[in-house]
């Protein structure tokens, strides 16, 4: 919780037996909630560095190994801690000052019994041990965990991935968004013929006599959970240094030996995305540990400075413009897309996953600022707009707290047409810049929640956009301006809509284009001449229907 809103946790142990309540009349479970929800006993004590310290052995698909959790103690009371760590993988045994603890499993939930008294303000550790077969990824990185491959030339091609599912899934922490370590120490083992890449900067590399080597990575700046990660191959390396907003920032890439020229050509777009994520964004928020991509046995996820490929080296979604507009083909779409999660998602992070949409919905956005910043405005509204075409609506785009439940799918393409509607809205460039780049400079390596997000975009452009927020992330229906025409009246109103909604729209009356301020309750605008057409501005994620 350092660096992040240190009280936050006090207003959440407030409603979580409200929050429980209505979990379990979602028919989620206990461990739902253990897994979903800050319990007693993860709210006392605030995370502040990691040493995960592991084997992973590709023959017989294990890992093995502790972790060491530092800490300090924010509240009396504090006789238990919760460690997740989900099976088939063992928590063995916990140790504090050479002492081993006492361990009671519920499940996914393991409650480590201090002896140790704790006091309040002070800094402790506990290592914790585990092992055994981790959960295989079905179908990464939407059905996590890790992923046991070979490469063309028959060797171990392994890597981990768990955003939603958790990274308990494979490594036993903290397993909740809120409370992001500080720092961490990554140490990975594997056979000599293979390399361990993960977050931060390589430090060392040790050669053990069992003909193993040892990677140790180390993290300088806050990450969350899932953003952690090993990827291990055989792996070659390349990379350069890229001129950007806080200095020098080393970009790194490292690809199966095989795929080393596709990758230097694809991966000139790295740095075409640094461009212009950092003239929208601001400042890549971790100069100190690098920005890296690593090929992998999946499509790829947004590991905070690894960031991970496997694209095909193509253009567009795996060689498919997702927008049907044409200038998805323009760029590599994993490559884009999961850079721009280092600012949604890793630099700003949701505290629970029912806000994921802070993550998805600017980061898919975000594509639409890459090609505006490259091919122009134009373009990129029709990027955005063909998205639309992937709408369901069938869920709200925000889940349901405390049960680790995501909203749905629509928190992509519908929360990114929700953002380009609210650049109209906005209607000035240079502040809905600054609104994009204040988000990460004000929020800088910060878990937020939706209210923290959708107070400061209102806030800051002068606009209340809260009815504009509940229609898009809670409601499932797409508002439609109504209207009537009576030779030089038109009447019209919003329906399909929240009852308080009130959003401004740009419509083109006899081809001109005026701005007007619908309601629920018809309005009358009179014009000089006869109204013949009216067509609501597309770049409003809006419908119009005549009344008749």
């Amino acid at each position: 919780m350092s660096h992040k809103n240190n009280n936050f946790f006090k207003y959440l142990l407030l409603i979580f037996a409200m929050m429980s309540l209505q979990a379990f009349s979602q028919n989620f479970t206990k461990q739902d909630t253990l897994r979903g929800s800050i319990t007693p006993e993860r709210a006392w004590w605030d995370l502040t560095h990691y040493h995960l310290d592991i084997k992973v052995d590709p023959n017989e698909r294990t890992i093995s190994g502790s972790n060491t959790i530092q800490y300090t103690v924010l509240e009396k009371n504090n006789e238990k801690l919760q460690i997740d760590l989900q099976p088939p993988l063992q928590l063995t045994k916990a140790v504090q000052n050479s002492e081993e603890l006492e361990i009671t499993h519920d499940g996914n939930a393991h409650f480590i019994h201090l002896k140790k008294k704790q006091r309040k303000g002070k800094t402790y550790s506990v290592q914790v041990f585990y092992e055994g077969k981790p959960k295989v990824a079905k179908r990464p990185p939407w059905d996590g965990g890790i992923t046991w491959k070979k490469d063309n030339n028959g060797l171990p091609f392994i890597a981990s991935s768990c955003q939603g599912l958790g990274a308990s899934v494979w490594w036993p922490c903290k397993d909740h968004m809120y409370d992001e370590v500080d720092s961490m120490k990554i140490s990975v083992n594997v056979p000599k013929n293979l390399m361990n890449v993960s977050n931060g900067r390589l430090t060392k590399v040790e050669e053990k006599e069992d003909d193993t080597k040892t990677y140790h990575w180390n993290v300088l700046n806050p990450i969350n959970n899932y953003g952690v990660n090993i990827n291990i191959g055989d792996y070659v390396h390349f990379g350069e240094k890229y001129n950007g907003e806080n200095g020098v920032l080393d970009m790194d890439y490292y690809v199966l030996r095989d795929n080393l020229a596709k990758a230097k050509e694809q991966f000139k777009d790295a740095a075409r995305t640094m461009e212009a994520f950092e003239h929208w964004f601001g400042p890549y928020p971790f100069y100190e540990d690098s920005f890296k991509l690593v090929e992998a046995p999946y499509l790829g996820m947004e590991h905070q400075s690894s960031v991970t490929y496997g694209n095909g080296y193509m253009n567009g979604y795996l060689g498919y413009d997702l927008s049907g507009s044409g200038w998805g083909m323009k760029f590599d779409y994993i490559i884009i897309h999961e850079s721009g999660h280092e600012w949604f998602a890793n630099n700003i992070t949701n505290i629970d996953i029912a806000d994921m949409w802070i993550h998805e919905s600017f980061t898919t956005y975000s594509e639409n600022l890459f090609v505006d910043y490259f091919y122009g405005k134009e373009a990129s509204a029709e990027y955005v707009i063909g998205m639309r075409s992937k709408i369901r609506n069938r869920r709200p785009i925000i889940g349901i707290y405390n049960v680790n439940h995501e909203g749905s799918s629509d928190m992509y393409y519908k929360g990114a047409n929700m953002l380009h509607t609210i650049r109209q809205l906005i209607n000035n460039d240079f502040t809905w810049r600054n609104i994009l780049r204040g988000l990460n400079k004000d929020f800088y390596h910060q878990t937020v929640n939706t209210k923290q997000i959708e107070d400061y975009i209102s806030k800051k452009s002068n606009i209340d956009l809260s009815a504009v927020f509940d229609q898009y992330l809670r409601n499932t229906e797409i508002p439609v301006f109504t209207y009537k025409i009576e030779n030089e009246k038109l009447t019209y109103r919003w329906e399909n809509c929240v009852s308080h909604f009130d959003m401004k729209v740009r419509v083109n009356i006899n081809e001109e284009s005026v701005w007007l301020s619908p309601t629920t309750s018809w309005k009358t605008e009179t014009t000089s001449d006869k109204i013949t057409t009216v067509e609501v501005d597309e770049d409003f994620y809006v419908k119009s229907e005549e009344s008749k």
